[in-house]
């Protein structure tokens, strides 16, 4: 994407919410980041716990379908629907499909979750599924209000050994963190609540951003 449309991007946020001018250049880097996971056929990976949890399953949810845009399947699959069933039912399901940004929520698996917390370790409940869905070249998103957050620390640890991205996404002090992330984005903010109101408009542009740098 051409810095001047990023940018403006930044400058749109900034517009609407101007106590996040601090963390605009660790956005355009986690942007960054995200964009090169997907240009090489990559994905995302998210975890983060209680109301930060919910905003995995939000973030999965822009990505993996249309969220500005439409996002219509290529020609070529329409044509490939078409010859695997027929003329009507490849054109519903072609009709029905929406390009998509492979993102995974490891929230939501809740038997594998809480079998591993009570089995095994529950710190590890994410870094368990880190290690089984992650490759190198993806990138994993991890939410912490704190930024100490026992069970995402091990994720990011397990990621980083992997040779996966990592992006903190956290508050004012940001804690371990910002430590073992490539980049952590930081609002300057102290309070649980105040954070995650401000960690949506950030997830948002970069949703809205990766969505234009892919589908237009």
């Amino acid at each position: 994407m051409e810095r001047m449309l990023i940018e403006n991007y930044m400058q749109q946020l900034v517009e609407r919410y101007p106590d996040l001018e601090s963390c605009t250049s660790d956005i355009i880097a986690a942007f960054q980041l995200c964009a090169n996971t997907f240009h090489l056929s990559g994905k995302m990976l998210l975890c983060g716990n209680g109301g930060s949890a919910s905003d995995c399953d939000h973030i999965a949810g822009e990505l993996m379908k249309g969220f500005l845009s439409k996002r219509p399947v290529p020609v070529s699959f329409r044509g490939s629907l078409v010859k695997a069933w027929n003329e009507q039912e490849g054109a519903y399901l072609a009709d029905h499909l929406q390009q998509a940004l492979p993102a995974i929520s490891l929230t939501n698996h809740a038997a594998l979750i809480t079998a591993y917390a009570n089995d095994v370790e529950p710190e590890m409940i994410f870094a368990q599924q880190v290690y089984g869905y992650g490759k190198k070249g993806d990138v994993l998103l991890a939410l912490s209000t704190s930024g100490n957050s026992a069970n995402i620390l091990r994720a990011v640890q397990t990621a980083r050994a992997i040779g996966m991205s990592t992006i903190g996404l956290t508050g004012k002090q940001a804690g371990r963190l910002k430590e073992l992330c490539d980049v952590t984005i930081r609002v300057p903010w102290e309070r649980t609540p105040d954070i995650q109101e401000r960690h949506l408009p950030i997830y948002h542009i970069l949703c809205t951003m990766l969505e234009r740098e892919f589908f237009g």
